[in-house]
């Protein structure tokens, strides 16, 4: 018996589990996808990349404009969910059409959050979370750019703006940046770091009013010159339908481990859903929870339960490569700074086990830990090593190069792509690093892990032309 799956969401989570339904079932789910945006769906984590002008926009499409003929989804463009009948199964969309469902899920995501400042709807502001918004940034940052809000959101704007040789100034309530994810050592690290690329840093300060045409007034009678507002203070789930159709809301819409909301027949994934109290914010507990879903939805694995996700957050912009995970939770703790060469480290463990870090310039320590970090496996002995990425032979790329990786490494991370599916996706085809992608979905995600995948790209095809292949081997092991 056939089921019409509708997924009110086109973004990164919506696109997700239409794509983990299709890998799943062939005929069986009817699947219909609600997209408030006109364009196919694109990776949102690279719009700050394309803010500075590292790429052209085709670059973050995660969709070609025939995908969803090819895979048989009814593809809705431009068009939003207005209302839910929960009791008749039906939702009613902005075209004034009515689309019964057996079962709907929710991926409505998240919507900026504005700060109490006067004048944000006014001309020349603009927030930074979608393909419109960064077209419009990049059409009003001419000369001068204020940026409210230092977290990591924040940094990404700022750092894309200078690279684009865009005046930029960070405004933000905190004594340094990305104080959720940093000390005052790591932060102060960072600000540096800023400071050395030409962004302005106005920290431990709030701003008042935007002006148009003036600037940023700051809570001290200071007006900060500006042409352009970009808004990076935070967002909060998307949640107004589910109200309004009664489904159970705390800060998000609240799921159990089956993503089933409190009416039956509604699920909710992504930014807007609340599992166990806590609302994501990250893609990757998103993608978790399609996997999740379309198990359910299509009958592959009705025992599919979502248990949750290790938190894992990533920046990599000009220059600056961190990572943040877990929580500190008072339990042993080392940390090392070396300020001069933009490099910082924290760990936080709970005996054997890594409970929480922040690593700043030293990726192959990154790497190694949050590895350790996902998969729950010991920390080794020697903690300093450790904490420097020094105490095990190198997890990355470029430290030890390709041949020296164990074939279940992780090399992309958001999509959880092994070295060994690369070789065996090189060995049916894909000889480059596109078509890699493609096959394996590895760098479509934060794309933190292009040069490693590159790197095994050139390694495999030098050791095609060697007589003493180590790809094959490991094919044949």
């Amino acid at each position: 018996m056939t089921r019409h799956v509708v997924i009110a969401g086109y973004g990164m989570v919506g696109a997700r589990l239409a794509e983990e339904i299709r890998r799943r079932d062939g005929r069986r789910v009817r699947l219909t996808v609600i997209g408030a945006e006109p364009y196919p769906a694109y990776n949102r984590i690279l719009l700050s990349s394309l803010l500075s002008g590292g790429f052209e926009e085709s670059r973050v499409l995660t969709h070609d404009a025939g995908w969803a003929f090819r895979h048989r989804v009814d593809l809705r463009l431009g068009v939003r969910v207005e209302g839910i009948d929960a009791d008749a199964r039906k939702i009613e969309l902005s075209d004034g059409s009515v689309l019964p469902y057996d079962d709907l899920v929710l991926a409505t995501g998240s919507v900026p959050r504005l700060p109490s400042v006067q004048g944000l709807d006014g001309e020349g502001v603009s927030a930074f979370r979608d393909l419109d918004d960064c077209r419009r940034i990049r059409s009003l940052a001419d000369v001068s750019v204020a940026v409210l809000g230092g977290g990591v959101l924040g940094v990404e704007v700022a750092c894309a703006l200078a690279e684009r040789g865009v005046r930029v100034t960070v405004v933000h309530p905190a004594a340094v940046p990305m104080d959720r994810q940093l000390d005052a050592a790591g932060g102060s690290v960072v600000a540096s770091m800023l400071s050395r690329l030409g962004v302005g840093l106005c920290f431990g300060r709030r701003a008042t009013g935007w002006r148009p045409g003036d600037g940023l007034l700051l809570d001290d009678g200071e007006l900060l010159p500006a042409d352009a507002l970009v808004v990076t203070a935070g967002v909060v789930p998307e949640t107004a339908l589910a109200r309004a159709a009664s489904v159970e809301v705390n800060v998000g819409v609240v799921v159990d481990d089956r993503l089933a909301t409190s009416r039956p027949g509604i699920f909710a994934i992504g930014d807007c859903a609340e599992f166990q109290g806590a609302v994501p914010g990250l893609v990757q507990p998103g993608w978790d929870q399609a996997e999740v879903l379309a198990d359910l939805l299509t009958g592959a694995d009705p025992g599919a339960r979502y248990v949750g996700t290790p938190s894992v957050t990533r920046l990599k912009a000009h220059g600056i490569d961190l990572v943040s995970l877990g929580s500190f939770t008072g339990g042993e703790e080392l940390s090392f700074c070396d300020a001069r060469r933009g490099r910082y480290a924290r760990l936080s463990l709970d005996g054997d086990k890594v409970v929480g870090a922040a690593i700043l310039g030293l990726p192959d320590a990154g790497a190694a830990i949050t590895q350790h970090f996902v998969r729950g496996t010991p920390a080794p002995s020697d903690r300093m090593g450790f904490l420097l990425g020094r105490a095990l032979p190198p997890e990355g790329v470029a430290a030890g190069g390709p041949s020296r990786l164990p074939a279940a490494a992780e090399i992309c991370r958001c999509n959880r792509v092994t070295k060994r599916q690369l070789v065996h996706a090189w060995q049916s085809g894909a000889r480059t690093v596109e078509r890699l992608a493609t096959a394996t979905r590895a760098t479509t995600g934060c794309g933190s892990c292009v040069d490693a995948v590159d790197g095994i790209c050139s390694w495999l095809a030098a050791a095609d032309t060697s007589p003493d292949s180590s790809a094959d081997a490991e094919l044949a092991g």
